[in-house]
């Protein structure tokens, strides 16, 4: 009997916040097993500290150096052992060159395995920017390290909570420049990502909301004209081209109508834009406890050769080493990175088999 569990790599994240610990708890669920081949990119020596704390006997890390020599069994967590870090030597919730370093390294690597098709998609835990500016790589974010080895030119973030999907025109960069980057061409270039992306969710006819940069939309060009001279052209060449989208709608009310499923999704102007309403309804803190119940939401790199699906929340220095980091935030980018890897497999068989019945018919 074959086996068509996706191989999903995730990597393990800042080996100095909650990454290591949240996968522990990831890989404790029975199911993800029964759904995927889950490994840990990282080192094997910080996922036997979080085993330590947080009282796991039960399960085992194996450490391998190679794809081929996982296990994929629930109840073994396989690591592709780097060598980059040892737990004794690790100073948890500090910011430091040499964890920024390890986390650089298991994003590369992990990137390496996707393009080689050893693996079928890629989750990622936190980094800590600081941490790998300095170690000397100036990146920006996961977005744009991934963007530079696989050398993609478009691409964009989606959030994504239950029903409500968020794309963005713009990430990280200052508020002031994102103004300066909302133009046609790369609001049109984003609200065609985002249709193909419904496409591969399994959403056949899509319905993109556009959101306005400025108060009440612009207000036809009284509170700025970004939406009369740039998202307004953008939204008119999508709809020729057959795309279903409609805007600007202000920013105040566009997340709502879609969190009440009126569109599939929403093309934001800038990072916090796009961000705050997700994590509104993703982030639950209880203030009593002094922690979160809950910490939801996928981050997805769209536009990529290969599939990256993400945690939606930082390192939580302030939480690493205590066993009370919350998983669920990962559980579902495994979750998305199964949907996406299953999705495009299905396309590809279909598209073989389409093949194959063409040349019998040639012939």
């Amino acid at each position: 009997m074959s086996d068509n569990r996706p191989i999903i790599g995730i990597t393990l994240g800042d080996p100095a916040g909650i990454g290591p610990e949240i996968s522990v708890k990831a890989l404790c669920s029975q199911l993800i097993y029964k759904r995927c081949k889950p490994i840990i990119i990282g080192d094997a020596s910080v996922l036997k500290n979080v085993l330590s704390f947080l009282n796991k006997s039960e399960l085992k890390i194996h450490a391998i150096k190679s794809v081929k020599q996982a296990t994929f069994t629930y109840g073994t967590i396989d690591v592709l052992d780097m060598g980059l870090i040892k737990a004794e030597e690790l100073k948890l919730g500090e910011v430091s060159k040499e964890a920024g370093e390890a986390a650089f390294q298991y994003v590369k690597k992990t990137i390496e395995l996707a393009m080689r098709n050893e693996i079928d998609a890629t989750v990622t835990n936190p980094i800590n920017k600081a941490a790998i500016n300095l170690a000397g790589h100036h990146f920006s974010g996961h977005t744009e390290i991934y963007a530079n080895y696989t050398n993609t030119k478009k691409y964009t973030m989606m959030l994504v909570h239950e029903n409500l999907r968020v794309v963005h025109v713009s990430t990280h960069v200052s508020l002031r420049e994102a103004c300066d980057l909302v133009k046609k061409d790369r609001i049109l270039e984003v609200i065609q990502i985002a249709h193909d992306a419904c496409i591969n969710l399994g959403i056949e006819e899509p319905r993109i909301a556009v959101a306005g940069l400025n108060p009440h939309s612009g207000e036809s060009g009284l509170f700025g004209n970004e939406e009369v001279e740039e998202i307004s052209p953008a939204i008119d060449a999508a709809v020729k081209a057959g795309i279903f989208a409609e805007g600007p709608i202000p920013p105040d009310t566009v997340f709502s109508k879609a969190r009440g499923g009126m569109y599939d999704i929403v093309v934001a102007m800038y990072h916090d834009q796009g961000h705050i309403p997700l994590k509104v309804v993703g982030f639950v803190y209880d203030s009593k406890k002094q922690q979160w119940d809950a910490v939801a939401g996928v981050n997805i790199t769209l536009g990529l050769p290969i599939i990256r699906t993400s945690v939606d929340h930082g390192t939580a220095f302030d939480q690493a080493g205590r066993g009370t980091a919350n998983e669920l935030s990962l559980q579902n980018a495994i979750d998305y990175a199964i949907c996406f890897a299953n999705n495009r497999e299905q396309k590809r068989s279909k598209e073989r088999r389409k093949g194959y019945g063409e040349r019998v018919y040639r012939t």
